[in-house]
């Protein structure tokens, strides 16, 4: 039996206390839009979306992670790492997010080895969010 997946969406622990500030930057900083909210298990979780890219939020941790100053030191294995979202013009991405008070923590870099150019940044709470351009997929998702 052979398997066929496609990426659904990306989710993050939040707190309770933390769950509106993080909609708010999403929104703010990435406009993003709320799809959907609701209540099921005893937890609130929250979809964002922008254009292909779907984040849920799941409103149940019960302590924030720390912040991350700087991409090249945050491998530490207790925590998602990063999630990617592809951008058409990286430059002109990092300038808004600049633009909006969001700091890199690394980069603009080259990736030579994969023709990428790349740039980080954290949300509001330190999770590590990659730009890239392009994306990994340069000749377009698979049918």
């Amino acid at each position: 039996m052979s398997m066929s997946f496609s990426h659904d969406h990306v989710g993050l622990s939040v707190t309770p206390e933390d769950l509106d500030a993080t909609v708010e930057w999403y929104v703010s900083k990435l406009g993003f839009t709320v799809d959907q909210q609701f209540d099921s298990h005893g937890t609130t979780f929250v979809y964002l979306v922008s254009g292909d890219v779907k984040i849920e939020l799941l409103a149940g941790a019960s302590h924030r992670q720390l912040p991350i100053p700087d991409v090249l030191t945050s491998m530490d294995p207790a925590r998602l790492h990063h999630f990617c979202i592809a951008v058409e013009d990286l430059d002109a991405t990092v300038s808004a997010l600049r633009d909006l008070g969001v700091a890199l923590i690394g980069g603009p870099m080259a990736v030579a080895a994969i023709g990428q150019r790349i740039a980080f940044v954290t949300d509001n709470l330190g999770n590590i969010i990659e730009f890239a351009e392009p994306g990994t997929w340069p000749a377009g998702r698979p049918g």
